[in-house]
């Protein structure tokens, strides 16, 4: 059975997500939280329709009323959920292939569940019969289908890209009024969709503000999110910027709630510096509350060294944003994300918004009249080498004193140039080596050092 993982729950959407279980987890939910009616919103993958209809089916058979947004970013979901008080569920596996899929439960407050009350509706699916939801299904959804209670049953299998309007209105206002009437005027932005959540609305964001956008990648079919496209694969917008000499460039990922950035020269533009630029920017203006960021331990020691320069303290988390929001929530900022582009602006958002964070880039490149690139150069990136090490079953790495050892001994070698950082993973039987030096060449041999290490102490071999 699948588990909440840092994002809700995912898999192969086939496989993973049958309709029985997607049946069960609505069920569970509406059990735990008691909701009187709950928001489902979903990407652009293929699946998304039928596992919209079998959460409504299963939130409705236990008294509580589906309301479906149909295609939302993430974070916009997130929005209209907290600005009404209701939960919500929303399908989507990110940044992964249109085969996979996922559901992840927010609350009333538009942020992800507590792990208590996720450990509670998996204890609810551990007692759900399983086979007899699995028998009764298609009894029950015609039943529903005859009663004309889910016309979004009649969609499955077929393609459909709608949102909810008022929704998505109210969305766009909102990321508007972050500008405090500023405005884009002239601004040329290219904005790269990746054929996901973020089609329409992401271009209707910006053009509001009155940049001038030239989308990519705004064409979904259910199968074509994040091919080749969107924040983790940019080629086609660096050469668009470059090409077409705009301001910058955009990416986002399938749900909407990342964002990478491509400068002016088509250089790319990550998690890690665009937070550097916003938040040497506000503590400038007095607007980074409590003078602090919260980063992952996976950030980039060029972060970290601006940050200091600017006076600016760093509070540093697990990898996982639900980590960063619980770490933004308990020293009270205001700034806080990921190296990936998941960033959150606790003042305007709940979650990570690629949109927003698009939107601010944009905003600090006309109130300072400096090019992305200028800005991008407050951080100096240091070489960052990441390797993946498979081994046969998860383990527990602090029974390895030769590793310990090493590490040590890397760590004193590095001494304040570098940064060393080994862990095994939570959902795979993976370790994962970084190794951050400002010689290419050091991080290199020293990442190749602990990895024939590990592989040596746990019988392994690199994954592919």
């Amino acid at each position: 059975m699948l588990r909440f993982g840092t994002d809700g729950v995912r898999g192969d959407a086939d496989n993973d997500l049958p309709a029985w279980f997607v049946d069960a987890l609505a069920r569970a939910v509406a059990r735990v939280l008691q909701p009187e009616r709950v928001f489902v919103g979903r990407d652009t993958r293929a699946s998304g329709p039928r596992i919209e209809a079998d959460l409504a089916v299963g939130l409705r058979a236990e008294g509580v009323e589906p309301v479906l947004l149909g295609v939302l970013p993430t974070p916009a979901i997130a929005f209209v959920a907290a600005a009404a008080g209701v939960p919500a569920a929303i399908v989507s596996a990110s940044h992964n292939p249109w085969s996979d899929n996922g559901v992840k439960v927010i609350g009333a407050d538009g942020r992800k569940l507590p792990d208590e009350v996720e450990a509670a509706i998996e204890g609810e699916l551990e007692r759900s019969p399983f086979v007899a939801f699995a028998a009764r299904r298609d009894t029950r959804l015609a039943a529903a289908q005859d009663s004309g209670e889910l016309a979004a049953l009649a969609a499955i299998g077929i393609p459909s890209f709608g949102a909810d309007e008022a929704s998505a209105d109210a969305y766009v206002s909102h990321l508007r009024s972050t500008l405090d009437g500023r405005g884009l005027d002239g601004l040329d932005v290219v904005l790269d969709c990746a054929n996901g959540a973020g089609f329409d609305i992401g271009p209707r964001v910006l053009r509001a503000a009155g940049a001038h956008v030239r989308v990519l990648h705004a064409a979904p079919d259910g199968r074509n999110i994040n091919d080749g496209c969107g924040s983790t694969h940019p080629e086609l917008l660096r050469r668009t910027v470059v090409e077409q000499r705009a301001a910058l460039g955009l990416a986002l990922d399938g749900d909407g709630d990342r964002v990478i950035a491509v400068d002016e020269r088509g250089e790319l533009v990550d998690g890690d510096q665009l937070m550097t630029m916003t938040a040497i920017d506000m503590h400038a203006r007095g607007a980074l509350r409590n003078g602090a960021i919260a980063v992952t331990v996976m950030s980039n020691l060029g972060l970290r060294r601006a940050m200091r320069a600017a006076g600016i303290r760093v509070v540093e988390t697990p990898v996982g944003d639900r980590h960063v929001v619980a770490a933004m929530r308990a020293n009270d900022l205001v700034l806080g994300g990921e190296q990936s582009g998941h960033i959150v602006y606790s003042e305007y958002a709940t979650t990570g918004d690629g949109l927003l964070t698009g939107l601010l880039v944009c905003d600090l490149l006309r109130r300072t009249n400096q090019p992305l690139s200028a800005l991008a150069a407050q951080m100096t990136r240091v070489p960052q080498v990441l390797v993946n090490v498979r081994v046969a079953r998860r383990v527990d790495l602090a029974t390895s004193t030769a590793l310990a050892a090493a590490i040590l001994s890397i760590e004193q070698e590095l001494g304040d140039t570098g940064r060393v950082l080994v862990r095994a993973s939570g959902t795979e039987p993976l370790v994962r080596v970084m190794i951050e030096a400002d010689a290419q060449s050091v991080a290199d041999t020293a990442a190749e050092r602990l990895r024939s290490l590990v592989t040596s102490e746990f019988g392994s071999a690199e994954a592919p």
